[in-house]
């Protein structure tokens, strides 16, 4: 299971573990966004620090219906324990973590301030 809490914006808010292509582990905060398809979006600053592998070019339709195009990264993550090696979207942004990096998962999350957030593996046998 993965734990997190709810910030002061009411946001659902888990710790990250992310390697950098130095072999580093690094911790990062990240908003779990249920209206984000992709697996996990990071700014570039933070692109920049783990000097992630670049893939190719992505393009997205925002919420407000506008398009953008941007970087598409890979990186080595740890998530429940297992290692995982996923595509990252830049984004200049808060870092998002999306709908494809929990599938499989159940979404609880208690919405006040200081409110629980677990992410639980779901059996689908």
């Amino acid at each position: 299971m993965i734990a997190g809490i709810v910030n002061a914006d009411f946001e659902p808010i888990i710790s990250l573990s992310v390697c950098g292509s130095d072999g580093k582990i690094y911790t990062q905060d990240a908003i779990v966004d249920t209206g984000f398809n992709g697996w996990l979006s990071l700014p570039p600053d933070l692109m920049a620090q783990l000097n992630l592998r670049w893939k190719r070019r992505g393009r997205a339709i925002l919420g407000d219906g506008s398009e953008c195009v941007f970087n598409v990264y890979e990186a080595v993550l740890v998530w429940d324990e297992d290692i995982l090696t996923i595509p990252v979207d830049e984004a200049d942004s808060e870092p998002l973590v999306g709908m494809s990096l929990m599938e499989g998962y159940q979404l609880m999350v208690q919405v006040f301030e200081g409110g629980r957030v677990e992410l639980s593996k779901v059996n689908t046998v």
